[in-house]
């Protein structure tokens, strides 16, 4: 059992106890980041003359060949340590020696740990953020080609009004804007350094803990100790907009599953993004969006999960704390691949317009724009209503739809109706009347916002990896 401590105790771990408590079997993930972390910590120590620089030079040696090793497979972590922190220790001791044993000076496995999970989620926010960006520009290439293409908007999932399937898709782009927004947010107020903290309280070496913070591309170090060790509001924060974005992709997965049923045939997906049955050799199912609505269950549980392990913990570090890695790091995984699949199914599918418009043109929805023609007339809007509510019922006893419904039944309820009802109510006229912002008609102005966004976004993406290559260049 390799422990990094021990001097304290006259017996062995129970080896039962000892597995409950090792952690290596997922923290091992963290073996990129526990590296880096060692690396700017050593470097400062060095520049505060607590390590010589023949010490630094040993020490950075030893962890580039071990990253190096294990990247390419000649050393493999196991799990006889207790954690990666262990592992990446013993295994530089083992190569160097002494010298090996300097590396944890000034430090504590919670401001270790602290650190690790910061850096991980960090990389996978800026992960998941690209991920929403390659899928917003997707959603914005559909919005671009079909600023015509009519279907019905729905409430309750009744028809309601004609709508464009541009229109459609610009409210899903609005949602993964806001999430990638939120992604934004959270790194920029998590951005900041727990090494240093020590196990609670700091340490009495001269530690510069803002020379490590940038040396590791944080805007500062945490400002208290007990708070730097001890704050999830982070891991709780991005489970948070995690679960936000899986109800966002839970909700088009849902419209796309309905849309591509026999009943819409409003999409076809992909071979490539569906799967058969076994028994029947007609079926072509949408698996994949089921699974990605299934699954937003999965991290809406990770999220409550970690929110009930926070709940009552005394400062500073836990034990507890360890539950907050296996369900994150699940979630996460879960999220990036279900941004990764609708991306692809949504690039992939082929969009039946004709039957979008056709469908469209039952159900009244053009009603609201019928009692619309009639206020231009004059007539109070109430009134308006019950008049076409009454020829709603008309045309549900002739068995057809407004549109076909002669002029003389138009007459015979109100007799402010003329010919050019029949133009006020097609799908053109109620789709480009609605020029209020946000609204159908006013696509051109979305679209132009929408690609403000995406090149303001891409910058964004641009300019957090050119300050994650030149920290990485500072430690390296």
């Amino acid at each position: 059992m390799a422990q990094l401590w021990g001097g304290r105790f006259t017996k062995e771990t129970d080896a039962l106890v000892y597995r409950f408590n090792q952690s290596i079997g997922f923290d091992r993930r963290f073996f990129e980041q526990d590296v880096r972390g060692s690396m700017a910590h050593v470097r400062m120590l060095a520049k505060q003359e607590i390590l010589t620089e023949e010490e630094k030079e040993q020490i950075l040696a030893g962890l580039s060949d071990i990253l190096r090793d294990v990247a390419d497979g000649s050393c493999v972590i196991t799990e006889e340590y207790e954690d990666i922190h262990s592992f990446v220790e013993a295994e530089l001791t083992r190569r160097i020696g002494e010298a090996g044993k300097k590396l944890h000076t000034g430090r504590s496995r919670n401001d270790q740990v602290a650190l690790d999970m910061r850096l991980y989620l960090r990389d996978e926010i800026d992960e998941t953020a690209e991920l929403l960006q390659s899928l917003l520009v997707t959603v914005e290439r559909i919005m671009e080609e079909n600023k015509r293409t009519y279907l019905p908007g729905f409430t309750h999932l009744q028809k309601a009004q004609p709508v464009t399937l541009a229109h459609h898709m610009g409210a899903y782009f609005e949602m993964f804007r806001r999430d990638q927004m939120r992604l934004f947010s959270i790194r920029e107020r998590m951005n900041e350094c727990p090494l240093g903290s020590g196990a609670l309280a700091g340490t009495t070496y001269p530690l510069d803990r803002a020379y490590t913070a940038s040396l590791l591309g944080f805007d500062a170090p945490c400002a208290n100790s007990m708070d730097g060790v001890s704050d999830r509001d982070y891991v709780i924060e991005t489970l948070d907009a995690m679960a936000i974005m899986m109800m966002h992709l839970s909700r088009l997965s849902e419209e796309i599953i309905i849309w591509n049923s026999h009943e819409y045939r409003f999409i076809e997906l992909d071979d490539t993004y569906s799967t058969g049955s076994s028994i029947m050799p007609q079926k072509k199912n949408p698996d994949i969006a089921e699974l990605i609505r299934g699954k937003t269950g999965r991290v809406y549980g990770a999220l409550m999960s970690m929110l009930t392990m926070m709940k009552a913990l005394p400062l500073a570090y836990d034990k507890d704390m360890q539950e907050d890695k296996e369900l994150t790091f699940d979630a996460l995984d879960t999220v990036k691949g279900c941004l990764h699949l609708m991306e692809g199914m949504l690039r992939t599918s082929r969009w039946n317009t004709e039957r979008m418009e056709k469908s469209a043109l039952g159900g009244f929805a053009n009603a609201t724009d019928a009692a619309d023609y009639l206020v231009r007339k004059g007539v109070p809007f109430r009134d308006a209503h019950s008049v076409i509510g009454r020829l709603v019922l008309t045309c549900i006893r002739k068995n057809c739809s407004l549109d076909e419904l002669p002029l003389a039944d138009w007459k015979a309820e109100c007799p402010a109706f003329e010919k050019d009802i029949y133009d006020a109510i097609s799908l053109p006229s109620c789709v480009n009347r609605r020029l209020t912002t946000g609204a159908p008609g006013a696509m051109e102005e979305e679209i132009f916002r929408s690609r403000r966004y995406l090149r303001q976004a891409e910058e964004k993406l641009a300019e957090i990896q050119h300050e994650k290559e030149q920290a990485g260049a500072s430690v390296f």
